[in-house]
C-alpha cells in the first residue's frame, strides 16, 4: 500500500443559521447562485465514499435543496478539480487537502468563506489547513492521519528497553539496537519515498524551533530556511545516518509492506516513524502483529528546545471546501451534516479518527478503540498540528524540497549544502 493511497484518504443537525461569504482576493464581491438549489460535489474515491453518499441521500430528504455526490478518481483528481475551477463548471463543494492545495482558488475569488460556527464542532487543531489567510475555507470531512513512532513490542521487550520519551533516549536505543543488529529505524529512501525521511525533518525542526518557524515559510517568507535551527536539524540528521539509526541499505527500501513496514514486523527493524494508517498496513499484512506486537507512542521531545512535546505533525484531515457556484444555504445546511453523530459513526466503522468534538464518545465502536483514543488524544491535547510540508506547500515548492532531503539523508549533501540548496529553491 503506498503513501498516496493511505494520505488520501462530523450531534443532530444544530439550528443555528450557518452563513457563507465570499474568501479570497477575486473580483466576484459575493456569490451569484440562488441560496438552494441542486450541489454538484466532487469527492475522491475512498473506502469512506458510502458514509458520504448516505450523508447526500439523508440530506436529499430533508427539502433543503439537493446534493449530487460525483466519485472522481484518485489518478488525476487534481488535474481534473483545477481545470474545473478554472472553468465555467466548477463543482459547487469539493474534497481537497487544506493547506496549499486551495491558496490558488482563494487568491482567484472562487471559494467562499465559511462560518467560524461551523468550526466550533471540531478540534482546532484539525482546522488550521482549513484556513487560508485566516480564512476558514474547509471544512474536515474525514479522519486524522498524524505521525508518530511505532515499534515491534517483541524487540524491545528483548532488548530490555522502553520507547523514547526524549531525543537522548532515542540516541540510546539507536547504539541499543544497533549493537544487537536490529536497525533502529526503518526508512524508506528509495527514489519516490523521500515524503517518510520528510516526517524526521518536520518533527525536529518543530522540537527545536516550535511550530512558527515553518508556519513563516509557509506563509511565503522562504529566507527563515537560514534559521540556525534548519541548520541544527540537518546537523541532527547526519549525526543520525552516520550512527547507522537507518541501517546501511536504506536508500533501496520501500515504504510499506515488503518494505518498511515487513521489517518492522519481523524484527530487523526496532522501530518506524510514520503516519497512522501504519496500523492499517500492518492489519493487512499481518494481522496478529497488528494485534499484539505493535505498540506506538509520540514523538519525544528535544532538550532545550522551543517547541512543546504535545505538538505533532502529519495530515490533520481531508476537507470539504464551497464554491461561489453553489446555492449557499443549500451548501451550508450540507455542512452540518459532517458533524452529525451519524456520519461520525459511520467514519469510526470504516477505521477512521474523526476530528469532531463528538468523536471521542463514539470511539468505543471502533475497530481498535485503545488505537483510536491515542490518535483522538494526540490531535485533542496538541498545541498545533502542522500539515505535512510537501502538502502545505504545494507540487512547485514540496517536490524540489523532498528532493534536496533526499540528499541529505544520502550524504550527497552537508547541512550546509542543505540549506543552501533549499534556499535557492525559491529565488
Amino acid at each position: 500500500m503506498n503513501r498516496v493511497s493511505r494520505r488520501w484518504f462530523l450531534t443532530a443537525t444544530a439550528a443555528t443559521t450557518v452563513s457563507v461569504a465570499v474568501a479570497g482576493c477575486g473580483t466576484s464581491g459575493s456569490s451569484t447562485s440562488s441560496p438552494t438549489g441542486n450541489v454538484d460535489f466532487w469527492m475522491l474515491q475512498d473506502p469512506t465514499n458510502p458514509v458520504s453518499q448516505a450523508a447526500v441521500d439523508s440530506f436529499d430528504k430533508g427539502g433543503k435543496g439537493k446534493v449530487s455526490m460525483s466519485v472522481i478518481a484518485t489518478d488525476g483528481y487534481k488535474d481534473k478539480l483545477r481545470t474545473a475551477m478554472g472553468s465555467a463548471k466548477m463543482p459547487g463543494m469539493f474534497f481537497n487537502w487544506g493547506g496549499g492545495s486551495l491558496d490558488d482558488y482563494v487568491k482567484a475569488g472562487k471559494l467562499v468563506e465559511l462560518d467560524d460556527f461551523l468550526g466550533t464542532h471540531f478540534l482546532s487543531s484539525a482546522l488550521e489547513a482549513g484556513k487560508i489567510d485566516d480564512k476558514l475555507v474547509g471544512i474536515p470531512c474525514r479522519g486524522t492521519q498524524p505521525v508518530f513512532l511505532f515499534y515491534n513490542k517483541k524487540v524491545f521487550k528483548a532488548a530490555g528497553v522502553e520507547p523514547p520519551k526524549t531525543y537522548a533516549d532515542l540516541q540510546h536505543l539507536v547504539k541499543v539496537f544497533k549493537g544487537k543488529g536490529i536497525t533502529p529505524f526503518a526508512v524508506a529512501g528509495n527514489a519516490s519515498s523521500s515524503w517518510t525521511e520528510l516526517m524526521w525533518v518536520e518533527y525536529l525542526v518543530d522540537r527545536l524551533a516550535g511550530p512558527g518557524l515553518f508556519w513563516k515559510i509557509q506563509d511565503g517568507d522562504w529566507s527563515q530556511w537560514s534559521d540556525p535551527a534548519i541548520l541544527k536539524t540537518a546537523q541532527m540528521i547526519k549525526d543520525l545516518v552516520d550512527a547507522g539509526a537507518f541501517g546501511k541499505n536504506f536508500g533501496s527500501v520501500n515504504y510499506g509492506a515488503g518494505g518498511t513496514s515487513t521489517l518492522l514486523s519481523k524484527g530487523k527493524a526496532a522501530m518506524v516513524l510514520m503516519g497512522s494508517w501504519e496500523y492499517a498496513v500492518q492489519q493487512g499484512a499481518d494481522p496478529d502483529f497488528a494485534k499484539n506486537g505493535l505498540g506506538y507512542v509520540p514523538f519525544p521531545a528535544v532538550e532545550g528546545g522551543k517547541g512543546d512535546p504535545k505538538n505533532i505533525v502529519g495530515n490533520p484531515t481531508n476537507y470539504i471546501s464551497v464554491t461561489t457556484t453553489a446555492p449557499k444555504d443549500t451548501a451550508a445546511e450540507f455542512l452540518k451534516t459532517t458533524y452529525s453523530d451519524t456520519y461520525v459513526q459511520g467514519l469510526i466503522e470504516k477505521g477512521e479518527v474523526p476530528v469532531t468534538t463528538n468523536a471521542e464518545k463514539l470511539l468505543a465502536k471502533a475497530p481498535d478503540p485503545a488505537y483510536a483514543k491515542f490518535q483522538f488524544d494526540l490531535v485533542k491535547n496538541a498545541p498545533t498540528f502542522t500539515q505535512s510540508w510537501d502538502q502545505a506547500l504545494g507540487l512547485t515548492l514540496g517536490t524540489p524540497l523532498l528532493t534536496e532531503i533526499q540528499k541529505l539523508f544520502n550524504g550527497q549533501s552537508s547541512p550546509k549544502q542543505f540549506v543552501s540548496a533549499v534556499l535557492a529553491i525559491k529565488k
